[in-house]
């Protein structure tokens, strides 16, 4: 369990540590804005953009239409004769896709700020320990082999989370000591595990008659969103909210932990424990994510940087803005995926790399930017 919330400590400023050259990727000062104004024009962003991405497509929908269908879906309100057809793509298609593009790309951005405060590199990203690969694992192995029969359209999802469940376990496992859990041990140990479940995928793939093995490799190493539906929203909804309520109730903890084990000792966290309920938190959060969309590069590990640009460094901030960038980041990523080459859906992380590898590149060239202090 994660511990109760820190008070401010000796040392440390209400809004957060202040010695930038220990933090990863530290942006100086404070930021040029404040959450009190991002987050009012994020939400806003958001709940235009969901609305003009739901009548985006190869059956383009009016604005003013669109809303009238969602507002009928929501209320049970009535439609005319000529109007069902495109009422069920925005209703029973586009609508659950747009909103689970959302819900993942919240939980990527704000399990990303965890991971990198978790393991103190400012490199990381949700998919650093292990638990992606271990998901592809388990939807391959679903595919290959006709299990989990009994969860019907939702056996590869099911199949995903728990080799996410059980790739978190073996991490776990190998990688605590008397010590508890290491930042450099929980790095290193998911790196190797990763790639023994990627050579896992492989021999599955070489091994099955099926090519729709090698189909079901290609989505979960790539990521979508084409297997949306209202079933599959609730659950990753629920864990993706719970998880970054708790992280943000525990910022405080994570601005501690990025000075080092020993500081944060001294400020009376027990490290060890702090790590090892955060390590379960978004290896669970990342679990329900990639079970539902697959691994979704460079989303966890830039966003994060973006916004304490924007924002200042303290998780508080990073934490309340990072989710909705990351919402609304992934929900346009998604319009882009289904237009670009139509009919056919481009997988998504060959776009959030395209977006992120330049992006941070310029944020190491940007003097202004420290990784890690250096």
């Amino acid at each position: 369990m994660l511990p109760r919330q820190l008070p401010s400590p000796a040392g440390v400023a209400p809004g957060g540590p202040t010695r930038r050259q220990d933090r990863p990727g530290a942006a100086p000062g404070r930021g040029w804005a404040t959450p009190a104004l991002v987050v009012p024009v994020l939400l806003v962003a958001l709940a235009g953009s969901v609305l003009v991405v739901i009548g985006s497509g190869a059956a383009p929908v009016p604005p003013a239409d669109t809303a009238r269908y969602l507002w009928a879906g929501l209320t049970g309100g009535t439609i005319t004769a000529d109007e069902v057809t495109r009422y069920q793509i925005v209703w029973q298609i586009r609508t659950p896709r747009v909103l689970l593009a959302a819900c993942v790309g919240a939980g990527l951005g704000a399990v990303g700020v965890a991971v990198q405060a978790l393991v103190r590199n400012a490199l990381a990203d949700p998919y650093v320990l292990g638990v992606s690969s271990g998901a592809s694992v388990g939807a391959v192995a679903v595919t290959v082999t006709g299990g989990l029969a009994a969860a019907g359209g939702y056996a590869v999802s099911v199949g995903a989370f728990v080799g996410a469940l059980v790739a978190t376990a073996l991490v776990f496992l190998a990688a605590r000591s008397r010590a508890g859990l290491t930042p450099l041990r929980l790095v290193l140990t998911g790196v190797v595990l990763s790639f023994g479940f990627q050579s896992m995928m492989a021999v599955i793939v070489y091994l099955s008659p099926d090519s729709e093995a090698t189909a079901t490799l290609l989505f979960w190493s790539m990521g979508g969103f084409g297997a949306a539906t209202w079933g599959t929203l609730p659950p990753v909804a629920v864990v993706v909210l719970v998880g970054v309520v708790l992280l943000h109730r525990h910022s405080r903890t994570l601005d501690v932990l990025t000075f080092g084990d020993e500081t944060a000792a001294s400020l009376g966290v027990d490290s060890g424990r702090t790590r090892t309920g955060l390590f379960v938190l978004t290896a669970l959060v990342t679990g329900a994510v990639v079970a539902v969309s697959g691994a979704i590069a460079f989303v966890g590990l830039v966003l994060p940087h973006l916004v304490r640009i924007v924002v200042g460094a303290t998780h508080a901030r990073v934490l309340a803005v990072t989710p909705l960038a990351g919402a609304l980041f992934m929900v346009w990523v998604d319009l882009l995926s289904r237009t670009v080459v139509a009919p056919r859906e481009l997988p998504l992380g060959v776009i959030t790399a395209l977006v992120g590898v330049p992006v941070f590149i310029a944020l190491m060239r940007r003097r202004a930017y420290l990784f890690g202090g250096r």
